[in-house]
């Protein structure tokens, strides 16, 4: 069984950085594929970005482009978000998936969640 857990969020001014994490446990092949999303209450789910096992990035969110950055550690089996020069409207809950086989760009495609961890980006 695969479980994400993400820390590192809170609250951050404008232009401030923050960095996100993801530690995965389970069956690494349930992994390999690992994604940030992102939603406010509302509104739609958006991708941030994905990595594959071997550490190839997707194209990020075009608004994100950038300012974030994301990598895993396999050794840790951890996956990271480090997210610089924030905005306000950055500000949502970010949550970490992750499925077997290669990335995808939509959250229906990832079988396993997180819990989630809240990022408010305000003065």
């Amino acid at each position: 069984q695969v479980q994400l857990v993400e820390s590192g969020g809170g609250l951050v001014q404008p232009g401030g950085s923050l960095r996100l994490s993801c530690a995965a446990s389970g069956s690494i092949f349930s992994f390999t594929a690992m994604a940030w999303f992102r939603q406010v209450p509302g509104k739609v789910r958006e991708f941030v970005g994905a990595i594959s096992w071997s550490g190839t990035i997707t194209d990020y969110l075009d608004s994100v482009k950038g300012r974030f950055t994301i990598s895993r550690d396999n050794a840790k089996n951890t996956m990271y978000l480090q997210m610089n020069r924030l905005k306000p409207e950055d500000t949502a809950i970010y949550s970490c998936a992750a499925r077997p086989g290669g990335v995808r760009s939509t959250w229906p495609e990832y079988a396993y969640w997180g819990q989630g961890t809240q990022v408010t980006v305000s003065s």
